[in-house]
């Protein structure tokens, strides 16, 4: 009988522990959706932060229903803005791909700053890269 008393305590004691993990995670949702939402006020904010004090499971609860919508959208919207700068900082430390480098040796040739065979050599060296 001891032996299934104790089995029940350790799965009451993980069912609790899962619930207060839970709780957390939505508990810092709905804090870093505070300070990401741009139209609401900051006595809003601040009235919303005394309730989270104040009534931590009531107040995360009523946040969810009443801006879990718009609560969605700005994360989807964090997330695009995160990809476009990344996007951007990969693409400004990328360099040019083997296309620009052929055709700016090219230009070189045509002014006549570069010989057929310093093309070629250029040619040559930016395919080499692009395969690497």
């Amino acid at each position: 009988m001891s032996f299934w008393s104790d089995i029940w305590h350790v799965i009451w004691l993980f069912f609790w522990v899962f619930a207060f993990i839970a709780y957390l995670f939505a508990l810092f949702s709905v804090i870093s959706d505070l300070f990401r939402d741009q139209k609401l006020n900051g006595w809003w904010k601040a009235l919303w932060i005394i309730f989270l004090v104040f009534l931590p499971f009531l107040t995360v609860l009523a946040y969810l229903i009443a801006r879990g919508r718009g609560m969605a959208e700005r994360q989807v919207k964090s997330v695009q803005q995160a990809h476009r700068e990344t996007e951007g900082y990969i693409k400004s430390v990328a360099g040019y791909s083997a296309a620009d480098e052929i055709a700016k040796a090219k230009a070189l040739m045509d002014s006549g700053s570069i010989s057929l065979q310093e093309f070629e050599q250029l040619k040559a060296h930016a395919l080499a890269q692009q395969r690497a």
